[in-house]
């Protein structure tokens, strides 16, 4: 089976274009250790300063049978213009010199607290691709879940309802990644990946202590500009409404298998790479019942899926996405 991206640009394949002094690379190979998503998603970048235009078709012409001697009408296809829009996440760190001074390794020192940066970053990424609403934050992209939160929307038979009923519960998602399906975006002319500027020792004003108090600082800052272009939603399904607190009895792994089953037969074709996602409590769960009973866990297996032991659902992989909360308003 060949691995993700093998065909299509992901992050870590753009950074290695754009920056060959291999600094990016290194940045990006250390989000992709905290968020799995990176691992599978692909980029392209955006026709537009601030996003993406997609122009997608939205009915196909009109065709007739006829008879010799007969017309047909003229008919045309329609299309329409989608503007995504990119984000752009920044964070800034300013730490006493004196105080990395003290570490006796200002370099191991610095890059500690840029890992947390990181994190954090790749963390809110993570929540904005699944539930970012630009309608209501405007810095923000707008993220899957608003995106599938209907069932009698046009893309309704891409959201399958568990179930549930209650105020706990959470999503699987299955996403087909390429430049034509669903993709990550970052503006026209900007780089790919998470931007990295050290500016050395600076001065910088206090804001707690005496008014008008100074200090040397070892001062850095991170962006990360990106958004997601959902190019054609039939590549995408929704198992929403788990409910969290019915987990544990045959009913519900069966619910969650048939499930899967119908969201893989949803997605139309083998264009994109295919991929689960769902939080740690839901693949835990799975887990548990690969284990104990294979018929009940019918369909999931581990494979060795680039280089890396992986649960499999049909050869699909499964990712853990720890951003995919427990408390999702039900989907009706």
């Amino acid at each position: 089976m060949a691995a993700l991206g093998t065909g299509n640009l992901t992050l870590a394949d753009w950074a290695k274009r754009l920056d060959p002094d291999g600094k990016v690379p290194k940045i990006v190979e250390l989000l992709s250790q905290s968020n799995e998503i990176l691992d599978d998603m692909t980029f392209i970048e955006g026709n537009l300063p601030t996003g993406h235009r997609t122009t997608v078709r939205t009915g196909l012409p009109a065709v007739a049978w006829r008879l010799l001697n007969q017309g047909v009408v003229p008919s045309k296809s329609t299309t329409a213009q989608i503007d995504e829009q990119a984000g752009m996440l920044e964070a800034w760190s300013e730490v006493d010199k004196d105080l990395a001074l003290l570490n006796g390794n200002i370099s191991a020192f610095r890059l500690s607290e840029a890992m947390a940066f990181i994190e954090a970053m790749n963390q809110e990424m993570g929540r904005v691709l699944f539930y970012g609403n630009a309608g209501v934050a405007p810095e923000q992209f707008t993220g899957m879940s608003v995106r599938y939160s209907s069932s009698t929307a046009a893309n309704a038979d891409n959201v399958i309802k568990a179930g549930g009923a209650g105020a706990d519960n959470t999503s699987i998602w299955l996403i087909s990644w390429g430049p034509d399906t669903i993709t990550g975006i970052f503006p026209k002319g900007s780089k790919a990946g998470l931007i990295h500027e050290d500016f050395g020792e600076v001065t910088v004003d206090m804001t707690a202590g005496l008014p008008g108090a100074r200090m040397r600082a070892l001062q850095e800052r991170f962006q990360w500009k990106n958004g997601i272009a959902v190019r054609d939603w039939r590549y995408a399904c929704r198992i929403c409404n788990i409910d969290i607190s019915d987990l544990g009895g045959a009913p519900p792994i069966t619910t969650i298998i048939d499930a899967m089953e119908r969201a893989v037969e949803t997605i139309p074709d083998e264009r994109g790479k295919k991929v689960f996602y769902m939080n740690r409590t839901i693949r835990r769960f799975l887990r548990k019942e690969v284990r104990e009973a294979v018929g009940r866990g019918g369909g999931l297996t581990y494979e060795n899926y680039a280089g890396k032991r992986t649960l499999m659902f049909d050869d699909i992989p499964i990712r853990r996405v720890d951003q995919l909360i427990n408390a999702e308003a039900l989907v009706v």
